[in-house]
């Protein structure tokens, strides 16, 4: 059965298409929200709240995108949100005026680990840290992270800059890039 079969399968609520695009998709759903939530538990709890999310919205599903990357974005969402309201305060910086430069430059030292680019990544700031996730992760573009968190594209190109430069710095922090 092709996936648009499935989904249109799910569309006319069959509970056996929506099991088989669940079992389909459920890992690789649940390491996105893992990369975003550092809890298997909060995991497991955004991913079902996306899957009845995704079945609820599935006829607003038009197929200009795949079914994956379609609920990956309702799962990256989901996540945000869940780590948004566990904050209890939150302070915006309208960077909107800001010019922001071109630097496409992503190098790191060879001797640095996947490991531990992620681990500095989840030291950036929120507002940087999901910006740089959803860039070279999950490999957005800046339109696309713009419409999920909501924001211009100028402040995500901007926050992406800046998150790029606290990125390189915690790591050159840790001796691991050389300073350029």
């Amino acid at each position: 059965m092709f996936q648009i079969d499935i989904v249109e399968d799910c569309k006319a609520n069959s509970r056996r298409a929506q099991l088989k695009l669940y079992k389909q998709y459920c890992d690789g759903m649940f390491c996105v929200a893992m990369r975003f939530l550092k809890n298997a538990d909060d995991a497991e709890d955004v991913i079902q709240e996306s899957f009845i999310k995704a079945f609820q919205k599935i006829d607003q599903f038009k197929g200009d995108v795949t079914f994956g990357a379609w609920l990956k974005r309702i799962v990256i969402n989901k996540s945000i949100d869940f780590l948004k309201a566990k904050q209890l305060k939150k302070v915006e910086l309208d960077e909107g005026y800001m010019q922001v430069t071109s630097d496409e430059d992503w190098s790191v030292e060879d001797d640095i680990s996947i490991d531990e680019v992620k681990q500095a990544i989840n030291g950036l700031p929120e507002k940087y840290k999901y910006v740089v996730m959803m860039f070279l992760m999950e490999g957005f573009d800046h339109s696309e992270i713009s419409q999920v968190l909501n924001i211009s594209q100028s402040a995500c190109r901007t926050r992406l800059l800046r998150g790029k430069g606290l990125l390189k710095e915690l790591l050159k922090d840790k001796r691991y890039v050389s300073g350029s």
